[in-house]
């Protein structure tokens, strides 16, 4: 036994490495394999040939909109997000009375989950709701604004719950970036602008790339939303919402399986297209967190 571990060791083999064994199940039992039998199953249609499930998700226009549609949707909620993070995370790296309870209350989506914040926007923006009856009661309005079971809807809701996640991983990277950089520059005379965008931004970029892939992702799988505060059979019908009907309505696993397949490819494409850009910003060998 003892033989055995110093051959093992001499392979870079040691009892920390053995540490990962339990991550490296999990991985493999709950992402992998899945994965791996969604793509195996996506080849098995119940007629013609093995590529007829993605065939007929591209042949059919109905189904093959729902890529644009997501898209649509998913890109806007998470350059918002992105974009919305950056001065309020900036200004709340430093420290100031009250940082805590500001955090606290920005990030207090995130416990809400999506069925509340659809419900409360469905109480706070329908038709009935808060917002409308106050722009009734007051003469601005004629009739109720449709903010709801539309794509308004669903891009408000992806906002709120996704804002939460970009403002926290912006928040970190501004942490890693050396403050001492900032004064450096302002003694040399320059202004809050410059010193953001020839310092903070080019540090910053990479953990942008990497907040607006994440924040897309999340965006990009959107369900819930689309079905509570959308119209999942009109101009929110998602992707993933023609994924679970062709599993789940029309019990055609392979058709359910090469949607999700083609879904996780789109999402490739654009995580690669922003992490391939992402050296346009910043081509330096250090920087923040990120």
């Amino acid at each position: 036994m003892v033989a055995l571990r110093h051959r093992l060791a001499e392979r870079g083999v040691d009892r920390q490495l053995w540490l990962l064994a339990p991550a490296a199940a999990f991985v493999v039992l709950l992402f992998i394999y899945p994965f791996a039998y969604g793509v195996g199953l996506s080849f098995q249609p119940d007629k013609g040939g093995p590529f007829e499930a993605y065939r007929s998700f591209f042949a059919d226009a109905y189904d093959r909109d729902t890529i644009w549609t997501t898209l649509r949707i998913a890109l806007p909620a998470a350059v918002l997000n992105v974009a919305a993070s950056v001065p309020i995370a900036y200004r709340m790296r430093g420290r100031f009375r009250g940082k805590r309870a500001v955090t606290t209350l920005l990030v207090v989506p995130i416990t809400l989950g999506t069925v509340l914040t659809a419900q409360g926007l469905l109480n706070y923006l329908g038709p009935t709701g808060w917002l409308n009856r106050t722009l009734l009661d007051a003469g601005v309005i004629d009739t109720p604004i449709r903010l709801v079971h539309n794509s308004w809807g669903v891009f408000l809701s992806l906002v709120i719950t996704g804002f939460p996640f970009a403002f926290l991983l912006v928040l970190s990277y501004l942490s890693g970036i050396d403050p001492t950089l900032e004064r450096a520059a302002a003694t040399l005379g320059a202004g809050w602008w410059q010193r953001f965008r020839r310092i903070t931004l080019p540090l910053l970029a990479p953990g942008l790339a990497t907040t607006f892939c994440l924040t897309f992702v999340l965006a990009y799988s959107v369900f819930p939303s689309a079905v509570l505060v959308g119209d999942p059979a009109g101009e929110t019908r998602v992707i993933a919402y023609a994924a679970w009907q062709a599993r789940y309505q029309h019990y055609d696993y392979a058709q359910g399986s090469a949607i999700a397949i083609v879904m996780g490819l789109v999402e490739l494409i654009v995580i690669g297209i922003v992490l391939g850009g992402r050296s346009l910003l910043y081509t330096g060998p250090t920087g923040g967190k990120g």
